[in-house]
């Protein structure tokens, strides 16, 4: 049996770090279950030579996550002084960002590539979409801005202070590549066109393409995105399209939803950190949030949508939209099969 370290035993006014050492349920003060602490010490995995130790420290940084409060509030709940609060903040979320390319990752083989796109025709209910390796979009969080002239900047067309995250994830809402940074102000395509994703063009392969909605262009190259039709829309074959596709592209505002109800203090009010510390706090919560999906720690969207739309695996379905094979069309030429929707002047 583990002995509980001297810190627990001695400081009797920190019950919430009882609840962590008596095995108690987690998730309502860290938001994490015990499996998805397990895996994120396992990761961090970092030996304190001095201080409070890893494992408390990391609790700090949860607490703070889960809660949004000051860092005063932090430092009576833990009984320790409110600048090492801060310190561990700091230090912890530099941490956690830094094994970011050991939990949000591309596919890395032929067959997680398969399962991905199998997946993603299963969630659009068509065998067209058998090439979609992903599903991509941008999401607001909102910050305290800062109060130099750059402040109007961060306004969005919402008119409140943001950063933009743009993120694409996986059939199951797991993040295989994030991008944040941009202040609110900026287009979505503006902050593609400066991504990683599209500068490099590493993915998807050749023959595949990403999922993406309206405030995005429809792309060929450097990356192959697939966007809805633009309304009104006309046609059968247009509306039934647009339907399938957002079945499979809800998949990344599902997995937004899941990020934002698991830290609800974070990204439902204005973030009271500096607006250049915003950027790596999201990082982590993405980071958690993979690890959370893969310990099956699941924490559905209060706002979920339910989905009541029969079932169609017609084989004529999206390919009588332009009167070839659809998959045919888009390696071709994408403007044959979406008129209007291919659009270069968004970037």
């Amino acid at each position: 049996m583990k002995t509980r370290p001297m810190y627990c035993r001695l400081n009797m006014n920190a019950p919430v770090l009882q609840i962590f050492f008596d095995d108690r349920d987690t998730r309502q003060d860290f938001r994490l279950s015990r499996e998805s602490l397990a895996v994120l010490l396992d990761l961090l995995h970092q030996e304190r030579r001095h201080g409070w130790g890893a494992t408390i420290e990391t609790l700090v940084l949860l607490f703070w996550l889960a809660s949004g409060t000051s860092y005063r509030v932090v430092s009576r709940m833990f009984g320790m002084p409110c600048s090492t609060v801060h310190r561990i903040v700091h230090r912890v979320t530099e941490e956690v960002v830094a094994i970011r390319h050991r939990v949000i990752y591309l596919p890395k083989t032929t067959d997680d590539l398969a399962a991905v796109t199998q997946r993603f025709a299963g969630l659009a209910r068509h065998r067209a979409f058998l090439k979609a390796a992903g599903a991509i979009d941008g999401c607001h969080v909102r910050i305290k801005p800062p109060s130099s002239s750059d402040g109007q900047c961060y306004r969005n067309r919402k008119l409140f202070a943001s950063i933009i995250l743009q993120a694409v994830c996986d059939h199951l809402g797991r993040f295989i590549d994030m991008y944040v940074g941009w202040p609110g102000s900026v287009h979505d395509s503006r902050v593609l066109r400066h991504s990683p994703l599209y500068r490099r063009a590493i993915y998807p392969p050749p023959g595949y393409f990403i999922l993406a909605d309206g405030g995005y262009p429809c792309l060929q190259h450097p990356l192959p995105l697939i966007t809805p039709y633009k309304r009104p829309v006309q046609g059968v074959g247009a509306q039934r399209f647009n339907s399938h596709h957002s079945r499979a592209h809800s998949i990344i505002e599902r997995a937004f939803g899941m990020m934002k109800t698991r830290f609800r203090a974070i990204f439902l009010q204005a973030l009271e950190v500096h607006h250049t510390f915003v950027p790596q706090v999201i990082t982590a919560c993405a980071v958690l949030h993979n690890i959370c999906l893969g310990a099956g720690d699941i924490m559905a969207p209060e706002d979920e949508v339910q989905d009541d739309m029969p079932e169609d695996e017609g084989e004529n379905g999206l390919e009588a939209v332009s009167g070839a094979p659809w998959w045919n069309q888009l390696s071709a030429e994408v403007s044959a099969l979406k008129e209007g929707v291919l659009d270069h002047d968004y970037l």
